[in-house]
């Protein structure tokens, strides 16, 4: 039922639009790639589905075969006429939306709902961020990303890419990368690889707000990582106080990238 590429492009011939350079589309046309999504998005009847940049509706489709509530939401007004003609029938909800500015719970009506989308760079980090800070009925993601975004996102301590998103991704979710996926099945095609990260929440945040407060310890995490390769006695000079480093337990040689959340954490309480 999903999108090929000769009927992608028929599609965009069509209705006179092309993938957005500014907007960073770059539309999946391979059925075997979307429906592998779907499947790793372990969705299904009885879930309710918020596919993000749902574009021309080859990821939506694959979604409607598991037989999940689709809402598609789409950013684009080129895009909104193409794709309502491919998925309304099908029963999927067309939101035109920023999906930074969204109204969830009025899309949602108050359920819990799964995310599903291919992101593309600009905006991928922010929105996952956004999601997860305020949208509490998302209870799970699987976003397909930029690689390099990807290994942010799931990063952990001592990893090359882990730094500040990767201990905010962390405060709310456990995160994986679950896939890769090849520019090949892109159009247009683009310069990098491509993996498929799964996000579960928590069911409260990693670090109990009674040790020490968000904005307190995310406060410390951005001072620390502002001067990442430095270690601590230098990227926190303006931060810490006397004896803060023996009463954390934490070794004041040491660098940002070095220390896990809960390190961190520590070091905020003992300030």
């Amino acid at each position: 039922m999903t999108l090929t590429r000769t009927e992608l492009v028929a599609l965009l011939r069509e209705h006179r639009v092309k993938p957005s350079r500014a907007l960073g589309q770059n539309f999946v046309v391979d059925p075997n790639t979307v429906r592998r999504i779907a499947r790793l998005a372990h969705v299904g009847s009885g879930d309710q589905v918020l596919e993000i940049g749902a574009g021309l509706g080859s990821l939506t489709l694959a979604l409607v075969e598991t037989g999940a509530e689709v809402h598609a939401l789409e950013i684009d007004r080129h895009l909104i006429e193409p794709l309502r003609s491919v998925v309304e029938l099908h029963g999927v909800h067309v939101h035109h939306v920023n999906a930074l500015e969204a109204d969830y719970a009025a899309i949602l009506n108050g359920r819990a709902g799964i995310v599903v989308a291919n992101l593309p760079y600009n905006v991928a980090t922010p929105l996952v961020l956004h999601l997860l800070e305020s949208q509490p009925l998302i209870n799970r993601l699987l976003v397909m990303v930029q690689k390099e975004v990807g290994e942010r996102l799931v990063a952990n301590a001592g990893d090359e890419a882990y730094g500040a998103v990767s201990l905010r991704v962390q405060y709310f979710a456990g995160a994986k990368v679950v896939g890769k996926v090849s520019p090949s099945v892109f159009l247009p095609q683009p310069k990098v690889d491509s993996v498929l990260v799964a996000l579960v929440r928590r069911d409260r945040v990693r670090v109990d707000p009674s040790l020490v407060s968000e904005d307190e310890l995310f406060s410390l995490i951005r001072t620390a990582f502002a001067q990442r390769r430095k270690m601590l006695r230098r990227s926190l000079a303006s931060w810490t106080s006397e004896g803060v480093f023996e009463r954390a337990g934490v070794d004041e040689t040491r660098r940002p990238e070095e220390l896990t959340l809960e390190e961190f954490a520590a070091l905020a309480a003992a300030r």
